[in-house]
């Protein structure tokens, strides 16, 4: 029966509001478009992390390093920018011979995603012990493991990849769960470097982690929900606490974004570089 009301619910989001508005900004006929469902066996990463992975440096475009992001709980706080994961670089050209981890960042991590026994709301956040939240997620071996797999993705489809990972929880290993390419720097003409300098200063109010290094300026409008994107004006700038694909009629319109909370792979950081607009997480 649950299998049947989620294949009704896969079926039924070709007609959500971001599925109609991305049709027609790319001009496809809403009634010669079909979806198909794959059913695989679910990863039990609530009981252990997950995150995501990009086989380029996700700010600079360099070709040489993988990018991985990770949490405790299900992957999906980590793609909405719910938590602030931890941050892995890892050297791909040494790979075979040594350990090249260039850099390990330690997230907070204060809310983990776990199953929960309500059928009508089928996964919850609880905290993360003060303990786990200062460890990191990944023991270096695995995160090697998952470099190399990037390594071997990206080679197979021949161009730099953008990707999403699990850990389960019974089994300990660790799978990868999705694989699209890489929209943004891959696609970057390399003969052209941009630069931007900001010539006055002020008051520094609020800082965080800068997607790409553009300049944003206009007036704030805190929007707390999606159901009020009505009342956002094109230009201003969009502060909120995190952004999903719901959020999207408006991120294409704002000067630039500004979230409470999320990661250089979350939604709010990834939507903002294909759109090129400045975004702080």
């Amino acid at each position: 029966h649950e299998l049947i009301e989620a294949c009704k619910k896969c079926f039924a989001s070709l007609f959500t509001n971001r599925a109609i508005s991305y049709r027609e900004d790319k001009g496809f006929d809403h009634f010669k478009i079909a979806l198909s469902i794959g059913i695989q066996k679910m990863i039990r990463s609530d009981l252990s992390c997950s995150g995501v992975m990009f086989s380029i440096d996700t700010e600079s475009g360099f070709k040489n390093a993988v990018f991985i992001t990770a949490a405790y709980g299900l992957g999906e706080n980590v793609v909405q920018g719910a938590v602030n994961p931890d941050e892995y670089y890892v050297f791909k050209p040494t790979l075979d011979k040594f350990k090249p981890i260039l850099s390990k960042t330690i997230g907070e991590k204060k809310i983990k995603m776990i199953y929960s026994d309500d059928s009508k709301h089928p996964t919850k956040n609880v905290p993360v012990p003060k303990e786990d939240r200062q460890k990191f997620v990944l023991r270096d071996k695995e995160t090697l493991k998952l470099a190399k797999w990037a390594v071997i993705i990206e080679n197979h489809y021949s161009k730099a990849m953008d990707m999403e990972w699990a850990k389960d929880g019974k089994s300990n290993q660790l799978f990868i769960v999705q694989a699209r390419p890489e929209t943004v720097q891959s696609q970057k003409d390399v003969n052209i470097l941009e630069d931007y300098e900001i010539k006055r200063k002020g008051q520094v109010i609020v800082e965080g982690k800068s997607v790409g290094d553009k300049i944003g300026q206009g007036k704030a409008n805190i929007i707390k929900d999606a159901k009020d994107i009505s009342k956002f004006k094109k230009g201003q700038v969009l502060v909120t606490d995190m952004t999903d694909p719901d959020w999207e009629p408006i991120m294409k319109i704002a000067s630039a974004i500004v979230t409470n909370r999320g990661g250089r792979t979350c939604h709010a950081a990834i939507i903002s570089r294909e759109l090129g607009i400045p975004c702080v997480v």
